[in-house]
């Protein structure tokens, strides 16, 4: 099998493709043959390692993927050969194949494309995690959403319209912003030409955002905290920026506002439960067309490396998937 192997830590241009053994499933394991893998931020941030988990060098990024099973290891006995799946794995998916405990799988919705299924495991389930579990977001209050036309901030924006919400979406340009527009944001703020402070007073009249949901850190995140309404939550959910705010605590203090941080992959861990309940959740406002997941481009699995550059340099909208 053809996989993207990570040798050293260093920038997507490092990464190699090479031809690898076919896996062999473990006890509890299956073997995908992938169809369609997920281009996530944190991919980027893996490969150099920056992120918080890193894995054993050498190594085949990628968590998130949609395929079919290719072979069971022993005690597996509610997948088979052929079965459509979705999966999240540590490592792994930008291979041909990938190997993954048997748990961490679904069973595929029968009208789902690959495409859309390797798009909804770490995107979605990181904006309903935040959204819903830790924001406790309420019909009826305002969200802020920072760097909103990114795959995250998509998947916000219309889990916030789910719950009834009024979403404010944030982005840098006219062209962003006019996606976000077609997933459901009520509000627009360009914040590469606006006072982002300014534009929240006017959009909420001077209250605030509820909720904010902050991916990027960087420059604009002390804006929107101070913005911030009576009893807000601000979400921290990563640093696309690449700063990491430092942050003058006396503003909690004066909005009684909570700053919330936000990790889908450890709450996935240690509670599976939940998180099935979150994915179940999903699935049925997909099917209520709440939730559209956007693919803006595939890249072939030779073109790992330009994905994740892309990715680094914030020039995609929506999501992007590896097609190997």
């Amino acid at each position: 099998m053809k996989a993207i192997v990570c040798k050293d830590w260093g920038p997507p241009d490092s990464l190699e493709l090479q031809d690898l053994p076919d896996l062999v499933p473990q006890a509890g394991e299956v073997v995908v043959e992938v169809r369609a893998a997920g281009v996530n931020f944190p991919d980027v941030l893996t490969v150099q390692g920056k992120y918080q988990y890193r894995p054993e060098l050498p190594f085949t990024p990628g968590n998130e993927f949609a395929g079919t099973v290719r072979a069971v290891g022993e005690g597996v006995d509610h997948f088979k050969a052929g079965d459509k799946v979705i999966g999240f794995a540590r490592s792994g998916a930008f291979a041909e194949q990938v190997r993954a405990p048997a748990d961490v799988l679904m069973p595929m919705p029968p009208d789902m494309d690959f495409d859309i299924a390797a798009a909804i495991t770490l995107t979605y389930g990181t904006s309903h995690h935040a959204v819903v579990d830790r924001a406790q977001l309420k019909a009826g209050e305002t969200m802020l959403v920072l760097g909103a036309a990114g795959g995250v901030g998509l998947a916000a924006i219309e889990i916030g319209k789910a719950l009834g919400a009024r979403v404010i979406a944030a982005a840098s340009s006219a062209e962003k912003l006019e996606v976000c527009r077609a997933h459901g944001a009520d509000v627009l703020i360009d914040y590469a030409k606006e006072d982002l402070r300014e534009a929240l007073k006017a959009a909420t009249g001077g209250k605030g955002p509820d909720v904010i949901y902050d991916p990027v850190g960087g420059p604009y995140t002390e804006p929107a905290l101070r913005s911030i309404a009576w009893r807000g939550r601000h979400l921290v959910i990563g640093f696309a920026a690449g700063e990491i705010p430092k942050l003058p605590w006396n503003l909690m203090l004066l909005k009684g506002a909570s700053v919330v941080g936000v990790f889908w992959g450890e709450f996935a861990r240690r509670e599976p439960k939940a998180n099935v309940a979150a994915m179940r959740q999903m699935l049925g406002w997909m099917a209520e067309g709440k939730l559209k997941p956007l693919v803006s481009q595939r890249y072939a699995l030779a073109e790992t490396a330009q994905a994740l550059n892309d990715m680094a340099d914030r020039k995609v909208t929506g999501k992007v998937v590896i097609v190997p």
